[in-house]
C-alpha cells in the first residue's frame, strides 16, 4: 500500500493535466471551427452584396436598353443612335461585372445570352418583348441561385413568366 499512497496522487495529478490539456484542445478547435465559420457568413454576404449591385445594375441598363430598342419609331434617328450605342456598350460593361463577380457558370451564361438579345432587339431583329422574357427570367433565376444557393424560390417567383 505504501507504493500507492505516494504513487496514486501523482497518477491523479498526472490524470488531471492531460484533461486539461484535452479540454484546452478540445476548446481551440471549437472556437477555429466557429470563427471558420463566421469567416465564411461574412465572405457570403460580402459577395452577395457586390453581385446584388451588379444585378441591380445591369437590370437598370437593360430596361433602358429594352425601352430604347422597342420604342418604335424615333424622331432624330442620329441622336437616338449615339444614345442607343452608349447604352449598349454600357450593358456589356455591367454583363462583364456579373461576370467578375458571380461564382456560378450559369449566371454567367444566363447575363450574356440576356444581353445578347437585347443587342438583338437594339439591331431591330427582335421586335417583341416578350421574346425577352424568357432570357430575363432565367437571368434572375440564375442571379437568385448564386446570391441563395440550396435555397428554393418561393410561390410567384419568375418561372411564372416564362
Amino acid at each position: 500500500m505504501g507504493s500507492w499512497g505516494t504513487l496514486g496522487p501523482a497518477l491523479l495529478s498526472l490524470a488531471g493535466v492531460a484533461l486539461g490539456a484535452g479540454g484546452s484542445i478540445f476548446g481551440q478547435y471549437l472556437v477555429s471551427r466557429a470563427s471558420t465559420r463566421q469567416l465564411e457568413v461574412q465572405e457570403t454576404a460580402a459577395h452577395r452584396a457586390e453581385l446584388k449591385n451588379a444585378v441591380l445594375k445591369f437590370l437598370g441598363i437593360a430596361s433602358q436598353v429594352e425601352k430604347a430598342s422597342l420604342a418604335g419609331p424615333v424622331s432624330d434617328g442620329m441622336a437616338d443612335n449615339v444614345v442607343l450605342d452608349r447604352l449598349v456598350d454600357d450593358l456589356w460593361l455591367a454583363q462583364a461585372e456579373i461576370d467578375l463577380a458571380a461564382r456560378s457558370e450559369p449566371l454567367r451564361g444566363s447575363a450574356y445570352r440576356y444581353a445578347f438579345c437585347l443587342v438583338q432587339a437594339v439591331r431591330g431583329e427582335i421586335t417583341n418583348s416578350s421574346a425577352l422574357r424568357g432570357p430575363q427570367a432565367q437571368f434572375m433565376d440564375a442571379a437568385y441561385d448564386d446570391m441563395w444557393p440550396g435555397h428554393r424560390r418561393a410561390t410567384g417567383d419568375s418561372a411564372a413568366f416564362r
